[in-house]
């Protein structure tokens, strides 16, 4: 049952060449890449602001977090 196998797999009858070449693909303009302003449709100072707000939000999650687990005592209290 497997004895042929590699000669089996090397013949595979459904790749043919054409017996004449088409015409050649003529290959299609890359398109042009987007920038993040084009995709968000934000302005640099409306990024900026976006980052810093993350920012802060993720300091005092973490922030919050530490002082829920108790692995940091406020100093007063």
């Amino acid at each position: 049952m497997l004895d042929n196998l590699r000669s089996q797999a090397a013949f595979t009858p459904d790749e043919e060449e054409p017996s004449e070449p088409s015409q050649p693909e003529v290959p299609k303009p890359p398109k042009p890449r987007r920038t993040i302003d084009q995709i968000t449709g934000t302005t640099d100072k409306q990024r900026l602001l976006l980052a810093l707000m993350l920012l802060v939000m993720v300091c005092l999650l973490g922030s919050i977090l530490l002082l829920l687990t108790g692995k940091v005592v406020l100093p007063f209290g």
